[in-house]
């Protein structure tokens, strides 16, 4: 199967959200949460991205996280992951009880494309100080894709990884998450990067972002955000219409995609230093605001 069938079928079985210019988004991808141990890229990171998350929740925001939030190539078991970070799960808890929280699966995460799995693993949790069972996401589903459908102009923005362009980390992830496990997270401590991972290898980002453009035309250039290359996008209006909100594992950032007043714009969290010398967790805008009409085809 290619990777526009592969959109296709995303696409087509996509679950649809309803929303308007009221409605507040803001996407974050490529967490890869770990278990806090030197090949845990997200833990130099964490503190801003759940100051950053913390403020979205307060402010009525949806959270969509559009795959590779846990990486489950590094990390056999999700408890290890759970315990590490279970400040963040805690607060994702919080979106998830009030209907504000839509998963997407990537390929470190793929696995979460079974129920059972998601089950298993992320609707309850072990609490040792009082030895019981807890909820945690309770009746959460995973989707590979999700399609915002404006109610008054009908116009449609598509949700995905984007691993469907990627035709090694969907058809042979497994193959993948196996060398990971064996050979790239001992040597990542020592500085050495996986090759097959498309935020390393620049030639195959490119590749990915062609197939998925070509897929955008072939769909009558609907609009897309995706995460998986790590390399933020933003398109200006009259251009193919592919977006990318980068990735949570930036050298001393996060970066991700806000929608809200009916406008899409690229943003950036990170610590900045005040005049008097206090550390302090920003949000810069790096593009936008943009009007979504401004991409609609009429």
């Amino acid at each position: 199967m290619g990777s526009a069938k592969r959109l296709d079928r995303a696409y087509t079985q996509a679950t649809r959200i309803p929303f308007n210019d009221d409605s507040k988004f803001i996407f974050f991808s490529d967490c890869h949460r770990g278990d806090n141990s030197f090949a845990d890229e997200f833990a130099n990171n964490r503190n801003i991205y759940f100051h950053a998350l913390k403020q979205y929740y307060h402010n009525g925001f949806h959270y969509i996280e559009l795959g590779d939030g846990d990486e489950l190539w590094e990390n056999i078991k999700f408890e290890s992951i759970f315990e590490a970070h279970k400040n963040v799960y805690q607060l994702l808890k919080l979106f998830h009880l009030d209907n504000r929280l839509h998963l997407i699966w990537g390929n470190h995460d793929m696995v979460y494309k079974d129920p059972e799995v998601v089950k298993e693993n992320l609707h309850t949790y072990f609490e040792p100080i009082d030895g019981k069972e807890k909820a945690l996401f309770d009746g959460l589903t995973y989707h590979e894709g999700l399609i915002l459908e404006h109610e008054g102009t009908g116009q449609e923005i598509f949700l995905c990884h984007g691993h469907q362009a990627d035709w090694w980390n969907y058809t042979f992830w497994r193959w993948s998450r196996f060398m990971v496990r064996i050979l790239w997270k001992p040597l990542q401590v020592w500085g050495i990067a996986d090759p097959t991972s498309p935020a390393k290898n620049y030639k195959e980002l490119i590749r990915i972002e062609k197939r998925l453009k070509k897929w955008i035309l072939s769909r009558n250039l609907t609009m897309t955000i995706v995460g998986h290359t790590h390399r933020p996008r933003f398109p200006e209006p009259g251009e193919i219409p592919l977006f990318n909100d980068g990735s949570c594992v930036h050298p001393r950032s996060i970066t991700g995609i806000e929608i809200e007043k009916g406008q899409i714009t690229l943003i950036k969290w990170l610590i900045s230093t005040s005049d008097e010398g206090n550390l302090r967790v920003v949000r810069l805008v790096l593009e936008g605001p943009q009007y979504l009409k401004d991409y609609s085809i009429t």
